[in-house]
């Protein structure tokens, strides 16, 4: 390779119209023919000149291929498959809400407080509960009850 730009001058149009025609897209076509010619350029050995449009074709093809492969990977999602997690607003709403729960059960008597937990989140049954807080099944019921309704009340108000 003596003179890069004559070589350049030369054989850009044909790589370009190659690329055009393989690619179907100028962009693409256009980025193909420059690395096809830094290609060229950075080879570690010498072109042999009556094989150099071959040389820098299969240059183009190979770069051509290559971003075929790449992005066949590359497929669009399917509407259909959403993210099931919430979105921002969604998730600062439920932490507003778990909040004013969380408040609202502070707002609670101790044993009331400590009744409903341990059915709710310890799932414990009405007679491991009245032993646990020593009292009877019937208060545990009581006030299991009286704390959702107080609790259903507040959520509903928002």
């Amino acid at each position: 390779m003596t003179d890069f730009d004559a070589l350049y001058n030369t054989y850009a149009p044909d790589v370009f119209r190659f690329a055009m025609y393989l690619s179907g897209n100028r962009a693409d076509a256009e980025d193909i023919t420059s690395e096809t010619f830094v290609r060229a350029w950075t080879a570690p050995g010498p072109i042999a000149m009556a094989t150099v449009k071959g040389y820098l074709l299969t240059i183009a093809r190979n770069l051509f291929l290559h971003g075929l492969r790449k992005t066949s990977r590359n497929v669009p999602l399917d509407d259909r498959m959403r993210d099931s997690h919430p979105g921002p607003e969604t998730e600062a709403e439920m932490k507003a809400d778990y909040r004013a729960i969380v408040a609202e059960l502070q707002q609670l008597p101790e044993i009331d407080r400590a009744a409903l937990l341990m059915s709710a989140f310890e799932d414990m049954t009405y007679d491991e509960i009245s032993r646990a807080l020593g009292i009877s099944v019937p208060a545990i019921k009581m006030k299991i009850h009286r704390s959702r309704l107080k609790l259903s009340r507040i959520m509903e108000a928002k």
